[in-house]
């Protein structure tokens, strides 16, 4: 039995079974490509989320990136 945690998502409580990073982004209904993530106010890179763990009481922050300059 999964058992669900409490994290924030851009400010907003969530409860979710998601274990990882890349889980929950696609549990979000988010583009993975078009989509920065940041964990606890450090950036994780697409490549990295797999492997990015998620714990109670995370903060997770989503947004598009933002290019050129």
């Amino acid at each position: 039995m999964t058992s669900t945690i409490h994290i924030t998502v851009n400010g907003e409580p969530l409860q979710t079974e998601a274990r990882d990073l890349a889980t929950l982004v696609t549990q979000l209904g988010q583009a993975p490509q078009a989509l920065a993530t940041a964990l606890n106010g450090e950036f994780v890179a697409r490549t990295a989320r797999a492997d990015t763990p998620l714990a109670e009481g995370d903060a997770i922050f989503t947004f598009q990136p933002i290019t050129g300059g």
